[in-house]
């Protein structure tokens, strides 16, 4: 399923949205496609518009200021790219590198993307304790960077240089 990034009035990254819902805003009139997917379309019976990859809302929406990324399982497969922390294979779950038993919580710098297999292998240890070392350390992305992850990284290598770029 392909995400869509959405863009408020004034260009900044709000949210990502799935295609048939782009579509629909689009339609609606409430958004227009600022970037397409090249080879994509999408048609119905009166309807025959490019497949949006990124559309901006017509009118501003305010939104909080939010100085962190939620947290969600699907956000942390998404950020290790549904890579394994521990043997790099593809990530079905989500390990605690402190397991709740001995106090760790869900937050981003204690999970990490894993095999099912190692998550397995682990049980209820630390990464020392089960002589598993992490191939790369969890880290807490921003918000806006949480929300360019969520696009894949053959959408990100498409967008505007100007947008795919972090904010400095």
């Amino acid at each position: 399923m392909r995400d869509t990034l959405v863009l408020n009035a004034s260009f900044e990254p709000l949210s990502t949205v799935t295609l048939n819902r782009a579509v629909v805003l689009v339609l609606q009139d409430k958004a227009v496609v600022e970037q397409a997917h090249p080879e994509l379309r999408m048609r119905g019976a009166a309807v025959d518009i490019p497949a949006p990859r990124v559309i901006r809302l017509c009118q501003y929406v305010r939104v909080p200021f939010r100085r962190r990324a939620p947290w969600s399982r699907r956000g942390v497969l998404i950020r290790d790219r549904h890579r394994c922390a521990y043997c790099g294979r593809r990530a079905t779950t989500v390990d605690h590198v402190v397991p709740r038993s001995q106090g760790g919580q869900d937050t981003w710098l204690n999970t990490v993307a894993s095999c099912a297999q190692d998550n397995h292998r682990k049980a209820n240890r630390t990464p020392e304790q089960a002589a598993m070392p992490l191939l790369r350390q969890p880290f807490e992305p921003t918000p806006a960077d949480a929300m360019l992850l969520a696009l894949g990284q053959d959408d990100i290598d498409a967008l505007p240089e100007w947008l795919a770029q972090p904010a400095a």
